[in-house]
């Protein structure tokens, strides 16, 4: 393995693991159901993008969401070993910043006001295909932006704030359905701290991202570039 490719992994996990850490920990220490806290959870997601977008985004394109890479790989931006390999940084990044997050909620004695650690679920109880849906169609808005801003070099130094606005705009609106994924990495740490539910629905939010993904590759590549080309 190259050192810059090294450099890339360990830039994704450290990226994910932010982007876990400080977007979960404002569900879980700010709450999502009091006034403001909705809102505060979706801009501390698009916050942390918009963070790592101007840290690391030189380094791996800062992809950090294995929804993302799938996007990329099907646009041909990255080619399949990068897409593993980026994908497991991403997964053990989220990991990482699920753990700190519940060693902190566990030596502090604070109560997690979400009460699985941010993790996603189901609109309601059996709810799968509303649920697939809305994240398929929310993961399509965040990927098919992120695949067209960042097509445009001449958009690069804005490119890092637009892709954090449009992940906290998508989090508006999927924090009361499903918590907002469209991230199977941001989807599995909490899962497995959380248990239950979370880790068995998880399913949903690791298929509906991907499926999101797919789409919006598929109509960049169809409308987007036909109509530049």
């Amino acid at each position: 393995m190259s050192n810059n490719g090294m450099k890339k992994y360990c830039a994704e996990f450290i990226g994910t693991a932010v982007l876990v850490f400080m977007g979960c920990g404002s569900a879980v220490f700010l709450g999502v159901d009091n006034d403001g806290g909705h809102l505060a959870v979706a801009l501390a997601f698009g916050l942390s993008i918009v963070a790592m977008a101007y840290v690391i985004g030189n380094v791996s394109g800062c992809h950090i969401n294995p929804a993302v890479s799938f996007g990329a790989l099907l646009d041909k931006r990255i080619d399949l070993k990068t897409f593993i390999c980026y994908v497991i940084s991403q997964i053990i990044g989220a990991i990482a910043g699920a753990a700190l997050l519940f060693a902190v909620l566990s030596l502090s004695g604070l109560t997690d006001l979400t009460g699985g650690l941010g993790s996603n679920g189901l609109i309601s109880e059996g709810a799968i295909v509303p649920s697939l849906i809305v994240e398929i169609f929310l993961t399509f808005i965040f990927v098919l932006t992120i695949l067209g801003v960042t097509a445009d070099s001449s958009k690069g130094n804005v490119a890092g704030i637009v892709i954090g606005l449009t992940l906290a705009f998508v989090h508006i609106v999927g924090i009361p359905l499903t918590g907002t994924s469209v991230n199977p990495a941001r989807s599995i740490g909490p899962a497995l701290f959380a248990g239950g539910s979370a880790l068995s629905d998880l399913w949903v939010f690791i298929v509906g991202p991907l499926v999101g993904a797919a789409l919006a590759a598929c109509v960049y590549r169809l409308i987007v570039k036909t109509k530049k080309s």
